[in-house]
């Protein structure tokens, strides 16, 4: 049992460092670092040990091949805006090959969430309403871009509109794979819920 748990954290790290390593070093990545107004962080990595393998971001979803490397997140103050980078592994698909688009509804239901759960009063909303435009299927082994901002805001009513694009690699342009808009309500008990639920 050993070995095979000695044998999995080195597959994880052999295909963790270099995705790591290559968004950290992206222009993009880069750029993002380095605009006034974004703070970058990587919330995943935040999530206490004895919690993370019983959430679905950052349990089921994440490991080789899925959600490879815990994403790297900048954002702007009170929900304004958030860009987070991630790469998608091959255990994640619908058709060989392809990412299931049940996935990018999860990611855009999380991006959403964190960049609209920060404008909200108390830090912290329910998914009332995600709608998704698909334009293109995206394939496994891709690095993206999911960019989320807070479009209307109206008491404990949040509004916002994501896209999920490509990471170009060098001479690429970046493809729009899908679209979403979202409404988050804050509950009416909102004031009274621990840290756990709160956007970080």
């Amino acid at each position: 049992m050993g070995s095979i748990a000695s044998e999995a954290f080195e597959e994880a790290a052999a295909l963790a460092n270099p995705i790591d390593k290559l968004i950290h070093e992206h222009p993009v990545a880069i750029h993002l670092r380095s605009t006034p107004g974004y703070t970058e962080s990587r919330p995943h990595l935040k999530v206490a040990e004895s919690f993370r393998a019983h959430n679905f971001m950052t349990g089921a979803l994440a490991g080789p091949r899925k959600i490879s490397v815990a994403p790297y997140v900048f954002s702007k103050e009170n929900g304004k805006s958030m860009v987070m980078i991630m790469h998608l592994g091959d255990d994640i698909c619908g058709y060989p090959g392809t990412v299931h688009n049940g996935l990018l509804a999860a990611l855009f239901d999380e991006g959403l969430a964190r960049c609209c759960f920060a404008a909200l009063p108390n830090k912290v909303g329910v998914t009332a309403n995600l709608n998704i435009d698909h334009h293109q299927l995206l394939k496994a082994n891709s690095y993206i871009v999911l960019s989320a901002e807070t479009t209307k805001l109206e008491g404990r009513k949040a509004w916002g509109y994501s896209r999920i694009e490509t990471l170009p690699g060098d001479g690429e342009e970046k493809s729009l794979i899908a679209e979403a808009r979202a409404l988050f309500i804050e509950p009416k008990q909102a004031a009274t819920l621990g840290d756990l639920y709160r956007a970080k």
